[in-house]
């Protein structure tokens, strides 16, 4: 099915400015249109690497005003050709307007991260220019994000996590209030500057803190789904974060201790094992917070290794010699069992050794 959208200029009022887009997909015999709104979407992806610049295009394709923050020579090459996605056997792209300065952006409807967690407290000051009064911020990042707490409801609802958010920073100056949930369950890669080829999966699964199924999250899924993406509304999308979590944060040390795959870790009976220990601590810890785990450890990591032979993301970063997501995978969970009184023996030896393994090869670069 091949998804088309068509512009028109359409009137309004000061200050809202727009074009209606008329979104149909093509099936055999007939057109299906639908008007998703009338004012064009303004989407600014912070962070546009592989998965970003991906979900980027297919916004744009689909009738958003998208633009990428971004840097180095993906930023350069973007600029100058647009943005090129290699998926489903064909070749799609589209030129978006690309910076490495948000202040030239102005204000957005949805700010959408997919730095990696760890570098996100860094760039808050910068995101400032694209926040109005009703921005929401969606947090497309591996790990627990730092609103995590708000609206949660019970004795630790408020808390914040000083593990992935030490100075307050992003709940001050993001705030919690305008967090949406993403759930990143897609790979994609960057093949050379400006081209991104996508691997598998267009799930990305989006929830309110509050489990509402407000005005924007309701506009985020039609645009979503309008794009292509498989974008379902959760009720608790904290499950769905700890879903994806409780594989990273087994999985992802792990490969880069030893530089396995994942199709290696889930079938040695060694990392397996390891695997599911540290699985087993942090659903100890998931559980007394309200998560509800919709799979049990064995098929979550079969599941893994269905994958093949994929290198993690923090494999990835540590044999290019970049800082790694720990903290959010990690230090979090940990910091997680204190608050609920349960132990974390195999992750805190794990966390250990990976923090060695990326201060020497950060040392060594």
């Amino acid at each position: 099915m091949t998804l088309h959208a068509r512009q028109a200029r359409t009137r309004h009022a000061p200050n809202d400015v727009g074009t209606a887009t008329h979104y149909y997909a093509d099936t055999p015999g007939k057109r299906v249109f639908n008007v998703i709104r009338a004012n064009i979407m303004k989407i600014c992806v912070f962070g546009a690497g592989a998965i970003g610049a991906m979900m980027g295009v297919q916004l744009a394709r689909a009738g958003a005003d998208v633009s990428f923050v971004a840097r180095g020579p993906h930023l350069a090459a973007m600029r100058e050709h647009g943005v090129r996605v290699l998926m489903d056997g064909e070749e799609v792209s589209a030129r978006v307007r690309c910076t490495s300065d948000p202040g030239e952006l102005g204000v957005q409807d949805y700010v959408l991260i997919t730095l990696k967690a760890h570098s996100v407290p860094a760039v808050v000051d910068a995101m400032q220019p694209l926040l109005g009064k009703h921005t929401a911020v969606i947090t497309g990042v591996n790990g627990i994000p730092y609103w995590y707490f708000y609206q949660h409801g019970g004795k630790f609802a408020g808390t914040r996590l000083s593990s992935i958010d030490p100075d307050g920073t992003q709940w001050n100056k993001l705030g919690p209030e305008r967090a949406i949930g993403c759930v990143l369950y897609p790979a994609a890669e960057i093949i050379e500057p400006g081209v991104i080829k996508h691997v598998y999966g267009k799930k990305f699964p989006i929830g309110e803190p509050s489990g509402e199924r407000t005005p924007r999250i309701q506009a985020l899924h039609e645009m979503m789904t309008a794009a292509g993406f498989d974008a379902p509304i959760r009720d608790n999308i904290r499950d769905e974060i700890w879903l994806k979590l409780w594989g990273n944060l087994c999985f992802n040390p792990i490969s880069a201790l030893t530089h396995a795959t994942l199709d290696l870790l889930a079938s040695d009976p060694g990392t397996r094992d390891v695997c599911r220990t540290m699985m087993a601590e942090a659903k100890r810890i998931a559980e007394p917070l309200g998560v509800h785990f919709r799979v049990d450890i064995e098929r979550r990591i079969d599941g893994a290794g269905a994958v093949g032979a994929h290198k993690t993301s923090t494999l990835v970063d540590l044999e290019h010699r970049r800082p790694m997501e720990i903290d959010p995978l990690l230090t979090v969970v940990q910091e997680m069992g204190r608050l609920v009184g349960e132990p974390t023996p195999t992750i805190d030896v794990v966390l250990a050794l990976v923090k060695m393994r990326e201060r020497m090869a950060l040392r060594n670069d």
